[in-house]
């Protein structure tokens, strides 16, 4: 057989190579097979060149590219050593051919080679296993088929023991191979990486969910193990306690509470960790809180718990925001004081803690909690208890006097109700790049996740231009070029993106370093050139994929920069901005285009749109009378836009979209904004950019606005908005994600606020997430210490949205209590003053939480006077805890 082979190491590599690109892993492994040793040793170096000499777009070729799986059962096969088998294994490209490699393949090769370093290249690749993808990548799949094999132990990192756990618990499959149990107990890992599953952060959530039964696989499989004497009952108890304690993900911790439910601690081992319960008590997420909770009242109820553990647990306790946790933790104070009547004082001590709560319902319940044991108390306990009252919010106050038998306490001043300090100026740009390697390391910068943004961008077109112009062709493409090639998949590959930037930009670089493009690349110039004509053309704007958005804006401006770099070079850009919101002074930009016209050069046409549109509305009058003595067509339009005070603003209405009848639509209802231009100003970017005409029925749309749109009208911010609305809302109405860091950036541009604005403002301050209602917040605080006329539009938007039931009360309550508790009282009850009438007569669920917070607002701010809806609410009585609240905020205004 082996006669049959070449004997030219050459052709050899030749053969492999063309059977890897054909996916035929069996004839890899079958030449590598028949290969004697010394072949394949002379083959190695040619392997390593070969690979070693692939560019980044060489992965990405549609005519039989390498493929890593088969590329990486030639190393195996062929390499001297474990050291330069993982030199190659672990390169970029190479490593996405990990999980491709078929184990049945790989067996056969390493028993018919027996390489003796097999479990030294095993422990090398799995201590380079990616943590973050190991759980769908196959990297441990690959890497443990080898450790089985050569009978190694692998290294203890946070990626090896979730490739370990992943792979025990796999995900929901038609066929299990073995119980989890048994799987578990079978594993020669298992008294090696399950200390790990402890210890390391996030791997809880690692477990998966076993055979997709509700009951959690892993946390049984340990208990039953345990049971069985093969894992220790007390070392797991310990280690879920010391998990829980140290905290995690609420994802991740489930799996721990589903253990300590499991394992079901006995009375004595409770009393043993009663320390570790009152701990999590005050501090833990509300899970684990409430287990804690729960555990620490078994031990109590035993006798076995001290007094003391008690008291310094619930100090925390009380003042937690989960009213459940706080109500059940009142309950048993009061329970113990009827138990241990001579440390009343003691106890009520600690429940006055529950004063400074921020619910004034939780307030009164301690308050009433108190008032019931006060006859029983010394009048120095009771003075003492009357000091505490000085928390107390709303009306409990005056309720607190009459109790205590003193004068109602002097609130003084209260912070929420103080002037929000003026926020920084605006920051400028940083400084230009200043040579080819900082612009390289700029664009390495633009392709890592999270990292793209409209301040790079601007930084990164100015320098494209400014280092073209300066004429240094090589020293260009030396800096670009490898940039380029190793992320080939960012400036090459379209994906699923409509108008992809980082590609528009690869192409530009490509033709700006390159004489001749390739077919791709020419591809793409076609397109960038429908791209271009598609924003003077309204005809071709739906073939181009153009709406005219701010989202399309910094790609039409990368497709000028293609076209143009070559064939009208220019040494600097017009509309690169001054500031970090995209605004341009009006000085810099008449020192640019007066240096154009004495130059002698033209400023691109789209660049210069962009550049008018960024100028503030007022300028300096010695500037208006500047730009007016320039004599070139760029220079006139400058004067012109000065002399009529900036680009006009749009006209901004609220479009009510409404399902239509036996259509699929996303939503029942949502609000939107329109845009139509006041004022025509010759700008074919503007022509597009303030005209919307939202669809009459609801539409799906992400919430795709980042930070470039911001910057491309940094004065038309209600327009940004408007544009954005669809995707904002999906925050809300559709439980979505992300998006809303675009808000703030609106808060510091500048122009009139709308409807656009003000739903915008109202979607996300009751958005599904957290994080994107804390952006929300952000933007009201700077629009409020910014003095903007803006909380009763807001008002409305709330009152609108939270009254038809298309956004929750429940999610904007937290968001404005934000509001209140950073010391916007005086704007937020502007704001509620608008909206509470609107909701009144509908009666949302979750509206008692927010007449709570517009009592507490109210009296911060000195609020007086009552309204009609309020009355109304009050007249029609009842005891839901509505009514109360109801009550509660007239009698505060009344005061």
């Amino acid at each position: 057989m082996t006669a049959e082979l070449p004997t030219d190491a050459g052709t050899l590599l030749e053969w492999l190579d063309r059977r890897q690109r054909n996916n035929d892993f069996t004839g890899v492994v079958r030449l590598l097979t028949k290969m004697p040793e010394e072949r394949r040793l002379a083959v190695a170096p040619l392997v390593d060149a070969h690979i070693r000499s692939l560019k980044g777009d060489d992965w990405w070729k549609p005519a039989l590219p390498p493929q890593p799986a088969g590329l990486g059962l030639i190393v195996i096969g062929t390499a001297p050593s474990a050291a330069k088998a993982a030199a190659l294994l672990t390169r970029r490209t190479m490593r996405d051919g990990w999980g491709g490699v078929p184990l049945p393949h790989l067996l056969d090769l390493v028993r018919a080679r027996r390489p003796p370093w097999l479990g030294d290249l095993a422990t090398r690749l799995a201590g380079d296993i990616n943590a973050q993808t190991v759980e769908w990548s196959g990297e441990w799949t690959f890497v443990e088929a080898m450790l089985r094999e050569s009978g190694t132990m692998p290294p203890v990192t946070e990626a090896v023991a979730r490739g370990w756990l992943s792979e025990l618990t796999p995900p929901r499959r038609r066929e299990i191979p073995a119980p989890l149990v048994d799987r578990l107990r079978d594993s020669p890992y298992l008294d090696l990486l399950l200390p790990a599953f402890f210890e390391l952060d996030g791997l809880g959530a690692a477990t998966g969910d076993g055979d997709g039964d509700d009951t959690p696989d892993f946390p049984l499989a340990l208990a039953r193990l345990a049971a069985e004497g093969r894992l220790d009952r007390g070392e797991l108890l310990s280690g879920t306690l010391d998990r829980l304690l140290r905290g995690d993900k609420p994802t991740a911790l489930r799996t721990f509470t589903a253990l300590h439910e499991a394992l079901a601690p006995t009375l004595d081992e409770l009393t043993a960790h009663a320390h570790d319960y009152a701990q999590l008590l005050p501090a833990a997420g509300s899970p684990v809180a409430g287990l804690a909770q729960r555990m620490l009242r078994t031990v109590d109820e035993a006798g076995r718990l001290k007094l003391e553990t008690l008291l310094d647990a619930s100090a925390g306790v009380l003042l937690r925001k989960e009213k459940v946790l706080v109500k059940a933790q009142l309950s048993w104070l009061e329970k113990v004081t009827r138990r241990v009547p001579d440390r009343r004082a003691e106890i009520l001590e600690t429940v006055a803690v529950a004063f400074g709560h921020p619910a004034l319902d939780i307030q009164e319940r301690a308050l009433t909690l108190i008032a019931r044991q006060v006859p029983r108390l010394h009048p120095d306990d009771v003075a003492l208890l009357a000091g505490h009252a000085v928390a107390l919010g709303g009306d409990l106050p005056g309720r607190a006097a009459e109790i205590f038998g003193s004068a109602p306490p002097d609130p003084g001043p209260d912070e929420a109700a103080g002037a929000l300090p003026p926020p920084p100026p605006v920051a400028e740009m940083p400084p230009p790049i200043a040579g080819v390697a900082e612009l390289a390391e700029e664009l390495v910068t633009l392709v890592q996740p999270g990292k793209e943004t409209a301040v790079g961008w601007e930084r990164l077109l100015a320098a494209i231009v400014t280092l073209n112009a300066a004429g240094d062709r090589a020293a260009l493409t030396d800096a670009v070029l490898p940039v380029l090639e190793r992320y080939a998949h960012a400036f090459s590959d379209a994906g699923w993106n409509r108008l992809p930037r980082t590609v528009l930009l690869g192409v530009a670089l490509r033709q700006l370093i390159s004489d001749r493009g390739d077919r791709q690349g020419r591809a793409w110039q076609r397109m960038i050139t429908a791209i271009r004509d598609a924003w003077q053309d309204a005809s071709l704007a739906q073939r181009a994929g153009v709406t005219g958005s701010p989202a399309d804006l910094l790609a039409l401006r990368i497709s000028e920069l293609s076209v143009r770099l070559r064939r009208e070079p220019v040494p600097f850009l017009m509309a690169t901005p001054t500031h970090v919101t995209g605004s341009l002074d009006a000085e810099v930009l008449l020192a640019r285009l007066s240096r154009a016209e004495a130059e002698g050069w033209t400023p691109w046409p789209f660049d210069l749109e962009q550049a008018l549109i960024r100028v503030p509305r007022a300028a300096a009058p010695d500037v208006v009378t500047r730009a007016s003595a320039l004599t070139g067509e760029a220079g006139r339009r400058f004067a012109e836009m000065l002399r009529a005070g900036g680009v006009a603003d749009p006209v901004v209405t609220r479009v009510e979209q409404v399902a239509q009848p036996g259509r699929n639509t996303w939503v029942a209802r949502r609000v939107v904004a329109g845009l139509k231009p006041s004022a025509p100003t010759g700008l074919h970017i503007e022509g597009r950019l303030l005209h919307l005409a939202p669809a009459p029925y609801p539409v799906f749309e992400s919430a795709e606005a980042d930070d470039t749109w911001a910057m491309t009208m940094p004065h038309h911010r209600d327009a940004v908005a408007a544009w954005a609305l669809p995707g904002l809302a999906s925050l809300a109405d559709l439980d979505l994600k992300g998006g809303s860091a675009i808000l703030p950036l609106l808060a510091e541009c500048d122009g009139p606020i709308g409807p656009g604005l003000s739903y915008a403002l109202g979607y996300v301050l009751g958005a599904r997430h957290e994080s994107d209602r804390l952006a929300a917040v952000d933007a009201f605080l700077t629009l409020a210490a910014r003095g903007e006329p803006f909380a009763a539009g807001v008002g409305a938007a709330i009152g609108d949205l939270c009254a038809h039931g298309t956004v929750k009360v429940s999610r904007v309550c937290p968001a404005l209590a934000d509001v209140y508790r950073a010391g916007a009282a005086d704007v937020l009850w502007e704001s509620l003053t608008v909206a509470l009438p609107q909701l009144l007569p509908m009666a949302p669920r979750g509206l008692a939480d927010l007449l709570e917070l517009a009592t507490l607002t109210a009296r911060a701010a000195g609020a007086r006077g009552t309204f009609a809806q309020l009355e109304a609410a009050v007249h029609r009585g009842g005891t839901s805890r509505l009514a109360r609240e109801a009550k509660r905020l007239r009698d505060v205004l009344n005061r």
